[in-house]
């Protein structure tokens, strides 16, 4: 088994997701039974848990870009209107 897969199977143990669910805000108990969840990667993102845990203000605060903002920065003369034309 290679580094990568190491540290797969280890952050698919409940404990170390009730851990990292606690450095990121959530309660005790709720992180308890998050952690417990059967739940797969792709149903995870469209819950409760990530909407509640990776917030958008959290992702600025560590540097991410917003996509939009970072559109209009690269390509500044196409604005919101001229892509939904109104007639």
């Amino acid at each position: 088994m290679n580094t990568f897969e190491n540290k797969y199977v280890v952050n698919k143990k409940p404990e170390r997701k009730r851990k990292n669910l606690i450095r990121l805000g959530v309660e005790q108990e709720m992180a308890y039974q998050w952690s417990r969840s059967r739940m797969g990667g792709w149903a995870i993102a469209q819950s409760p848990i990530l909407g509640t845990t990776i917030t958008i203000a959290r992702l600025i605060q560590r540097g991410y870009e917003p996509m939009l903002s970072y559109y209009r920065s690269v390509n500044p003369s196409k604005q919101m209107n001229s892509l939904f034309p109104t007639t």
